[in-house]
C-alpha cells in the first residue's frame, strides 16, 4: 500500500501571512509596541484599537478554521454545489467562512447587547479588552496548527483533550471578561446571565451544528 504524502504548504502560507499581519499591526497601528507592551497597555494609552481588533479577529478566525478544518467530516452538498468562477469550497474554505460569519454575527449581537442594556459606552473598552484575549489564543493556535499538520499525532486519541481544552478556554474567557479590571460587562447579574446564554452558549451550539451535522 502506497501512502500519499499530504501537502500542507497552504498551512505554512497561512501562518506566515498571519505573522506578517501581526508585524504590520505592531509596527504601524501600535507604534512599534512589543507584545508585552501591547498586552499590558491601558485603554487611555492605546491607539487604533478598532483596526487592531479587526486584524486580530481575522487572524483568529483564519487560524481557528485552519486547525478545525481537519476534523470536519465533509462539506454539505448544498455548499459544495455552489461554484464561484469554477471553484467550490473545500473543508477549509467551508470552515473559514462559517467561523468568519459566526464571529461577525456574534459581535454584531454583542454590540446590540451593549446598546440594549444601556452600556454602549463600554463597547470600545470591550473590544479593546477582547482583542488581547484573542491575540493570546491566536498565538496558541499557531502552535497547535504546526503540531497538527507537521507532526505525526493521533488526533482521534487527542480529541478529548482538544474538547476539554476548548471548554477550559471558553470558561476562562468568561472569567476574564467578568473579572477584568476594565469592568467591561454590565453590573447587573441578569445581564451577565443573558450574555452567557445568548452570546456564548447558543452561538457555539449553532456553529457546532453547522460544521459537524
Amino acid at each position: 500500500m502506497v501512502r500519499i504524502a499530504q501537502q500542507n504548504d497552504w498551512v505554512v502560507f497561512i501562518i506566515i501571512g498571519c505573522i506578517f499581519l501581526y508585524i504590520f499591526m505592531f509596527r504601524s497601528l501600535q507604534r512599534d509596541a512589543t507584545v508585552k507592551e501591547f498586552l499590558l497597555q491601558q485603554f487611555p494609552d492605546a491607539t487604533n484599537n478598532f483596526l487592531s481588533w479587526l486584524i486580530i479577529s481575522f487572524v483568529f478566525s483564519l487560524l481557528f478554521a485552519t486547525f478545525l478544518s481537519q476534523f470536519i467530516p465533509t462539506v454539505p452538498k448544498a455548499v459544495s454545489d455552489l461554484h464561484f468562477f469554477g471553484f467550490e469550497l473545500n473543508r477549509f474554505g467551508f470552515t473559514f467562512f462559517s467561523v468568519l460569519a459566526f464571529y461577525f454575527v456574534r459581535n454584531l449581537f454583542t454590540y446590540i447587547f451593549f446598546a440594549g442594556t444601556g452600556t454602549i459606552k463600554k463597547w470600545q473598552i470591550f473590544y479593546f479588552t477582547a482583542a488581547k484575549f484573542y491575540f493570546f489564543i491566536s498565538m496558541l493556535l499557531i502552535i497547535l496548527c504546526v503540531a497538527a499538520y507537521f507532526y505525526d499525532l493521533d488526533h482521534h486519541r487527542l480529541l478529548p483533550f482538544y474538547f476539554w481544552g476548548i471548554l477550559f478556554i471558553l470558561f476562562f474567557k468568561l472569567l476574564y471578561y467578568f473579572f477584568h479590571p476594565n469592568g467591561i460587562m454590565p453590573e447587573k447579574w441578569y445581564y451577565k446571565f443573558l450574555y452567557i446564554c445568548t452570546l456564548q452558549i447558543v452561538p457555539i451550539l449553532v456553529l457546532w451544528k453547522i460544521l459537524f451535522f
